[in-house]
């Protein structure tokens, strides 16, 4: 008995990026690609138009630690109206980066501006998807710890006036968030509950073993 025909495999890729609608800030691209099966299809791509030359990313998300001393580690976020969702979100402090900047010098920048703090980089993610079924957009997450001991901290000063800032204990981060949906209409980004759920698994919960269970 002769054994069936494997399905051949392609590797898919893309054919063609048509442009459909282009606004200020984004632009709306038909995409037709090659899937894995060998047949053509098409996927309607949102894109930034700012993305800058030579670069993969398009912005930072700031995780940034304030260190007080006597006072519990907080992080610090911003609270903001966002049109598209029509209320107020949640989120890390985060921007886009600016021609020749490099992702840590954008999340000091962007961190001073929307919050008045001033940080040190601790660690830089590599490049990372945001919503890879809707757009190409890119960020980087950027750790930074915040000195609150210092005198630029002590009362810092936003630059920008929209933007509120929140600080929430690490230790309580998850159930401060909760807190507040349940207080306001709140949407909270995705980075900042998967963060949060996180620390709830990763230090506060403690490692069970299946047979212990039984």
């Amino acid at each position: 008995m002769s054994n069936p025909e494997k399905p051949k495999v392609t590797t898919p890729h893309i054919l063609k990026e048509e442009l459909l609608a282009e606004g200020k800030w984004v632009k709306l691209e038909q995409t037709t690609y090659l899937d894995p099966a060998g047949s053509t299809r098409t996927w309607e791509t949102v894109k930034r138009t700012t993305r800058r030359t030579n670069t993969d990313t398009d912005g930072v998300g700031i995780v940034a630690l304030l260190k007080r001393t006597l006072h519990k580690d907080c992080v610090v976020m911003v609270k903001q109206f966002r049109p598209p969702l029509g209320c107020n979100t949640l989120e890390f402090p985060a921007g886009l980066i600016d021609e020749g900047e490099t992702a840590e010098a954008a999340a000091l920048r962007e961190l001073k501006e929307e919050t008045g703090y001033t940080g040190e980089v601790v660690r830089v993610s590599p490049v990372t998807c945001l919503d890879p079924g809707l757009s190409n957009c890119t960020t980087q997450i950027v750790l930074v710890h915040i000195n609150g001991d210092d005198v630029e901290n002590v009362h810092p000063t936003q630059q920008l006036e929209f933007i509120e800032v929140v600080l929430l204990p690490l230790e309580e981060f998850q159930s401060k968030i909760d807190n507040l949906m349940q207080k306001e209409k709140l949407v909270v980004d995705s980075k900042v509950y998967a963060f949060a759920m996180g620390i709830v698994q990763a230090f506060f919960k403690p490692k069970e073993l299946p047979i212990l269970k039984q």
